[in-house]
């Protein structure tokens, strides 16, 4: 019933590695389909599924937190081990390697002429996000997003003593549009922000230079800063482009924050690592006295990490997009064959969002038979605020094995 795909697809991509200067060597296998078991390591994908969801971590799955199961690329292995070899630690310098490779990277891979002086690198950018907070808004100010959308974005907001102006998005044709003319009907002008996901999490949906374009006049129109998380951006399937958003309107780019990492595209979500994009000089001076005052600096790891992962880790990002959409081609099709769930098609990331809300259940007993049945720990669509109800996200970032039983587990506990 859950056939499998072309050659190549379900097992560990052949592709090109590194060498030991950093460059290409033919024939480098990343294996992807193997099953690396992380409980016991201090990592909260697994060792927090029994305490959060009920789940025994020696059977159950976690598809939770948006992390990967693969190791990272065989470049940013090699920085690391040769920062072990050194064995010293100690503060890090300007970070102008940092920049200078994510600048050729997002020139390279989104068409984007960075200045270097644009970048602030973050302690992390949900870390960057709660400090625009700061910087760009009071106390009681309103912070506009379009959920359902990740729920930290309303934990940062809300611990900032900031009003949560949720905007819902309307499912159209089967994917996510926003619609700003009832959001400018709701505005009472105490907004100074709005914050958008692109790609949007948990809904996979790649927006296009036109929905930005009208997004960006429409922040205009209100005086409003648009924040923009492009943490997913370099995680896009075949038919769909990400548009950096100052691209899509340039008139309106002094009004624009662009958060990047390498954090989802190469797995180095623990390196606590990112970039604040800020073009306008009066916000960017706004933004580093918010972090001058919270006393942060960037993550010296983190940056070594991310450096060697955007000179060279390309290869394995390509291997790793044809074994995602893969994952994500099974997991769809296999979903729509189990009566009432169907999930929204990915256009980006590798969360899969799937709508069970036909099945009639109570959010309760939906949990109940996530938990105690199927044994999967997934995120529950309430969390991501209005529009979430009925919804469960699963992250598809695991060996194909996984993905297999998984749905064996959701078809034994809903199918009926």
């Amino acid at each position: 019933m859950h056939d499998g795909f072309a050659d190549g697809v379900g097992k560990g991509q052949e592709n090109e590695g590194q060498d030991d200067n950093g460059g290409v060597r033919p024939g480098q296998v990343f294996d992807f389909d193997e099953v690396i078991d992380r409980r016991g390591t201090d990592c909260a994908k697994w060792d927090l599924i029994e305490p959060l969801y009920g789940v025994d971590p020696a059977d159950g799955l976690s598809m939770w937190v948006a992390d990967m199961d693969f190791r990272a690329p065989p470049s940013v292995q090699q920085a690391l081990a040769e920062a072990l070899e050194r064995g010293i630690y100690g503060y890090h310098g300007p970070a102008t390697a940092y920049k200078d490779a994510a600048i050729d990277w997002l020139q390279q891979r989104h068409g984007w002429a960075v200045d270097p002086e644009w970048i602030t690198v973050a302690h992390g950018l949900v870390s960057g996000l709660g400090l625009c907070i700061q910087a760009f808004s009071e106390k009681g100010d309103g912070v506009i997003v379009f959920s359902p959308v990740y729920h930290a974005f309303e934990r940062v907001i809300s611990a900032n003593d900031r009003r949560l102006v949720e905007s819902e998005l309307q499912e159209v044709e089967g994917r996510y549009v926003m619609d700003l003319e009832a959001l400018g009907a709701a505005l009472d002008g105490s907004e100074r922000i709005v914050i958008l996901c692109s790609p949007h999490n948990p809904g996979g949906r790649v927006w296009t230079a036109a929905e930005l374009r009208d997004l960006a006049a429409f922040c205009a129109r209100h005086d409003l800063i648009l924040i923009c998380d492009e943490v997913h951006h370099d995680l896009v399937y075949p038919g769909h482009q990400h548009v950096v958003t100052p691209l899509a309107a340039p008139d309106h780019r002094n009004r624009m924050v662009i958060c990047a990492a390498a954090s989802k595209t190469f797995n180095l979500a623990g390196g606590m690592t990112g970039s604040v994009i800020i073009e306008n000089e009066g916000l960017r001076s706004r933004y580093r006295k918010a972090q001058a005052g919270a006393g942060l600096s960037p993550v010296h790891m983190g940056m070594l990490m991310t450096t060697a992962a955007y000179r060279g880790g390309a290869d394995w990002l390509e291997a790793l997009l044809v074994y995602l959409d893969g994952n994500r081609r099974f997991f769809d099709d296999a979903i729509a064959q189990i009566p009432g769930l169907r999930s929204m098609a990915l256009q980006a990331t590798y969360l899969a969002w799937v709508d069970v809300s036909a099945l009639g259940l109570e959010q309760a007993e939906i949990e109940r038979r996530m938990s105690k049945e199927a044994r999967i720990a997934a995120n529950y669509g309430p969390t991501f605020g209005k529009g979430g109800e009925g919804w469960l996200r699963f992250n598809l970032a695991t060996p194909r094995s996984r993905v297999e039983e998984a749905v064996r587990r959701l078809e034994r506990t809903f199918a009926a």
